[in-house]
C-alpha cells in the first residue's frame, strides 16, 4: 500500500471535491450544508485553516478548523473510506495540532456523531475527551458527542 501524500493548505480548486467527501463521508442522512461555495467561504477565511491531504491529484482527506482567541474549534474532518486506518487521519490531526500550538491555542473542540463509534474512538486515541452531550446536534436526527483536547 503506498502512504506517502501532501498535506497543505486548500485552494478554492479544491473547494468542491472538499464539499463532495463531506456529504459522502459526513453528512450522509443530513442535507447537505457544506457546500462548494460554504467551503470557500472557509478557505477564504483568514480565521480558518482548510487542509488537505492529497496523492497524486487526488484528494484522500481533509479538515477544516476554526480560531478563536485561544481555542479552536474542528468544524470538518473527513478521511476517504478507502485510506482509513492508514494513518492519514493522524497525520492531519497532528498538522491541525500543530498549527494551532504555533498560533497559540489552548484547546481544541469538535463534534462527533453520537453514533459514529469509530470517530470517537479515534479522536478518544489522539487525546480528547468527551465534554458534553449536544442533544439532536445533527439537524434534530442525532446526537452530537461534544469532544476537547487541551494542548500543552
Amino acid at each position: 500500500m503506498i502512504t506517502a501524500y501532501d498535506i497543505t493548505l486548500a485552494r478554492p480548486a479544491h473547494a468542491l471535491e472538499i464539499a463532495q467527501l463531506s456529504r459522502d463521508a459526513i453528512e450522509y442522512g443530513l442535507p447537505w450544508r457544506w457546500t462548494q461555495g460554504r467551503v470557500m467561504k472557509s478557505i477564504r477565511d483568514a480565521a480558518t485553516n482548510v487542509v488537505v491531504a492529497r496523492r497524486d491529484g487526488e484528494l484522500l482527506g481533509f479538515a477544516i478548523m476554526k480560531y478563536g482567541e485561544d481555542e479552536a474549534h474542528v468544524l470538518l474532518f473527513a478521511v476517504h473510506a478507502t485510506q482509513r486506518r492508514s494513518g492519514l487521519g493522524s497525520a492531519l490531526l497532528a498538522w491541525l495540532e500543530a498549527t494551532a500550538g504555533i498560533a497559540g491555542i489552548r484547546a481544541i473542540r469538535l463534534e462527533a456523531r453520537a453514533g459514529n463509534a469509530g470517530a470517537r474512538a479515534f479522536y478518544l486515541r489522539h487525546g480528547f475527551v468527551e465534554s458534553g452531550l449536544s442533544p439532536g446536534y445533527y439537524e434534530g436526527s442525532e446526537d452530537g458527542v461534544r469532544m476537547v483536547k487541551h494542548l500543552a
